[in-house]
């Protein structure tokens, strides 16, 4: 059976690190949409305040299974 997937793109974002946004972006994503297959981090941002890094910002692509 053939399959497609429909991909979209969301912003993690961390106080902590790159890693901790991504993972945090996946796992929001998982809590309203279902069948996820895969992601790409496709872009790191941050934030600086008061000559600190004050945010980490990852934006991934992730795809999930339509259904049928």
């Amino acid at each position: 059976m053939d399959k497609v997937y429909k991909k979209i793109e969301i912003v993690g974002v961390s106080s902590k690190s790159f890693e901790d946004a991504v993972t945090s972006a996946i796992e929001k994503a998982s809590k309203t949409l279902h069948g996820l297959a895969w992601f790409e981090v496709v872009e790191q941002h941050g934030r600086i305040s008061e000559d600190k890094i004050a945010e980490f910002q990852a934006v991934v692509k992730v795809a999930f299974k339509l259904d049928h």
